[in-house]
């Protein structure tokens, strides 16, 4: 925490400014309410590895090397855990944080919201096909109508916002001093006009369509993001309680409103090493969701998308499926993406996961983001060197 910083400082103003986002990411201002995720306390305990990454170092494009604590302070790293095989690497804690410390994930929620959709269509609650609306007859007239739950996951969907609407959705989420009138995200939806330009197209990144895609939820299983959460992912995986950031009217955020401890994220990220088992062997998400994450996506709708041209410096062969991105590969990384630096990676193929919480002073870094997946790069390397 920085000096003279504390909860009466922190507001809706200023909670994503730094330096009070060193505090407010894992204390958030009082005004913006949650809704709690119940853990099953029954999530795997990793054991200390023999392993270890204290050969870290890093090179720079410019030839020079830094080494791994130098990384964590120019990423302003709040909570960094590596697991390997299961067991524990390295686990670090920085702006007083700890391991029961909750922090919030920003749009790495969209990867839990993306896991969640794929486990409730495995199960038919959800048909990943039809027209939106069909689940959300209130956005008939909108821009959305007629896109797919799928097409919502895998962003490919170009619905134009006007200034003045997309500060009226940011305003709803509940995230920002409200406009003269309190509207939240189901009725900023429901008030939309026109049509979709594009469905199904290149990759087009919007944090409103998983915003709806939780909506959507909720009308097909006639329960709340919250619950679902709970008993489909964070009762088998997780120890700790988790929460999600709710609107004026209580709806849940699920483009970026869940806080989870680090462990817990991690927690996560091992079971989707393991194809969606825990240590135990016990099967926690249905069989091949997990390849269907890291192999499902349309590289062509990437790689012509929004993003494949800023992403080639990290590589030049992803796609995105589901709230995941997928760095094709030997190993085929999957990995998840917030705002401000949250992350977690997963090396599938020698089960190495590295779940990282920051409060970056700016939202996107390129740099920052660049030194993240490297430094992942060079744990995976030494590693597999031990």
């Amino acid at each position: 925490m920085e000096p003279g910083t504390s909860a009466s400082d922190t507001n809706l103003s200023n909670w994503r400014k730094s330096s009070h986002n060193h505090f407010a990411f894992h204390h958030l201002p009082s005004e913006i309410e949650t809704a709690r995720i119940p853990a099953g306390k029954n999530g795997d305990v990793f054991p200390l590895s023999a392993k270890s990454i204290e050969a870290f170092s890093l090179r720079l494009p410019s030839g020079s090397s830094i080494d791994l604590e130098q990384v964590l302070a120019e990423t302003s790293t709040d909570a960094m855990i590596v697991l390997h095989k299961g067991q524990m690497v390295f686990e670090t804690y920085r702006n007083a944080m700890n391991s029961t410390s909750r922090h919030i994930a920003m749009s790495a929620t969209k990867a839990v919201i993306g896991l969640l959709t794929e486990i409730l269509a495995a199960d038919g609650a959800i048909k990943l096909d039809m027209p939106i609306q069909i689940y959300v007859p209130e956005i008939a007239s909108s821009p959305f109508a007629n896109v797919s739950a799928r097409d919502l996951l895998d962003m490919r969907v170009a619905v134009a916002l006007d200034p003045v609407q997309e500060t009226l959705y940011a305003q709803s989420v509940g995230w920002e001093p409200h406009g003269a009138t309190k509207i939240g995200i189901k009725s900023f939806f429901s008030q939309l006009r026109g049509r979709a330009w594009q469905s199904g197209g290149a990759f087009l990144y919007h944090s409103a369509n998983t915003d709806l895609l939780g909506w959507a939820l909720e009308r097909a299983t006639s329960r709340t993001v919250q619950d679902l959460i709970s008993e489909k992912i964070w009762i088998p995986i997780a120890q700790e309680d988790a929460a999600l950031t709710l609107d004026w009217d209580g709806f849940a955020r699920s483009a970026g409103g869940l806080c989870a401890t680090i462990r817990d994220l991690a927690r996560l990220g091992h079971a989707l090493s393991l194809d969606g088992t825990l240590g135990n062997q016990r099967q926690v998400l249905p069989s091949g969701i997990v390849s269907g994450l890291a192999n499902g996506g349309d590289r062509q709708a990437w790689s012509s998308g929004q993003w494949g041209g800023p992403f080639s410096p990290i590589s030049p062969k992803m796609s995105y499926r589901s709230g995941w991105f997928t760095v094709d590969g030997d190993a085929q990384i999957l990995f998840a993406m917030g705002v401000y630096g949250q992350n977690l990676f997963i090396d599938r193929k020698n089960k190495t996961v590295m779940a990282k919480f920051s409060s970056w002073p700016d939202a996107v870094d390129g740099r920052k983001m660049w030194l993240t997946h490297a430094a992942f790069d060079e744990v995976r390397r030494c590693l597999e060197a031990a």
